[in-house]
């Protein structure tokens, strides 16, 4: 079995920051099978964990000094909670990894320690059915594990609670606004060739000042929707995160309209205000994938209320603006 560090060096931390900028994010895994760390032996504890090269690195490191066997699934390169709810972490794939690694000839016990996170894709019962091993899970964060074993496999109450703090909802961010990056070239562009036409029909200087300051309050929307809302997502009132995400726009644009009446005029103020407030309610509405109280169902729901409101504030906006220059 191939035996690991659990030194984590400065090519993985490279390959981790270009993750969080989604940088060649499906490519990002490490080979599904059975790893070893430190000196595991007949009765060292096995650890299941994804595939997800990040995953894979941050648990191994915070096992300096501990020695275990890591039984990695084929999750596509997907990290644990994400794949435990898409199915890639799931029962089967634990019940088919333990018989292709031949686990049981290579410990003595039959115990997996499954991280928490991944327990919605994992039936306990059917795995020791399916493979004669019990699971038992894990905690929350890899950080807890040494004190997990060493407490022979009893987690405390804050091992079980899942935190999502204003630093761990900010470092999800980037990958947001990569992902957005392409959409907002393409409006960008177009919000200058609009900016461009007037009473003189088309002009270089009108696309220039007033297409830029179109792709400015743009660029707020998207940052006001992928960076501010989920940094203040507690403190916004309501459930829906189209919802919080508009508050915040329309809090952002009432700051700015004073600035924005006396560089542009009324149409151009209530545009500005409608764009941002319906940008960025749609960019906040992508972070619903990145949160720990979020349900499918619940998404497709809000998505089939917000989306046609967030598409008239927008029309309207270009509309308003368009006129604006007349």
């Amino acid at each position: 079995m191939p035996r690991i560090s659990t030194a984590v060096g400065w090519r993985d931390r490279l390959g981790h920051w270009a993750m969080r900028w989604g940088i060649g994010r499906q490519r990002y895994r490490v080979a599904p099978g059975l790893y070893g760390v430190g000196a595991p032996d007949a009765d060292a504890p096995v650890l299941v964990t994804a595939n997800y090269k990040m995953t894979f690195d941050l648990l191994r490191r915070e096992l300096a000094g501990v020695s275990a066997w890591l039984l990695v699934l084929d999750t596509k390169g997907i990290n644990v909670w994400c794949a435990a709810g898409k199915g890639s972490f799931g029962t089967q794939e634990v019940i088919t990894r333990v018989q292709a690694t031949t686990l049981a000839q290579v410990v003595r016990h039959r115990t997996l320690v499954v991280p928490q996170l991944g327990a919605p894709g994992v039936a306990a019962h059917e795995v020791a059915r399916g493979c004669g091993f019990r699971v038992v899970y894990g905690p929350v964060r890899a950080k807890d594990l040494p004190t997990f074993l060493a407490a022979g496999l009893r987690a405390t109450a804050t091992m079980r609670r899942v935190t999502f703090s204003p630093l761990e909802r900010l470092v999800l961010t980037p990958v947001e606004l990569t992902g957005m990056l392409r959409s907002s070239l393409w409006v960008a562009a177009t919000l200058l060739l609009l900016g461009g036409i007037g009473p003189q029909i088309f002009s270089l200087a009108a696309a220039w000042h007033r297409g830029g300051a179109a792709v400015l309050v743009h660029l707020l929307g998207v940052l006001t929707g992928a960076v501010l809302t989920p940094v203040l997502l507690p403190w916004l009132p309501g459930r829906a995160f189209a919802a919080k995400g508009a508050l915040a726009g329309a809090g952002i644009a009432a700051l700015l309209l004073p600035l924005l009446l006396s560089r542009g005029g009324a149409l151009t103020s209530v545009a500005a205000v409608l764009a941002i407030t319906a940008v960025s309610s749609w960019c906040a509405m992508h972070f619903t994938g990145a949160t720990p109280f979020t349900s499918p169902s619940g998404v497709e729901k809000e998505m089939r209320r917000a989306i046609p409101l967030q598409l008239a504030a927008a029309l309207t906006a270009v509309l308003l603006w368009l006129v604006s220059a007349f």
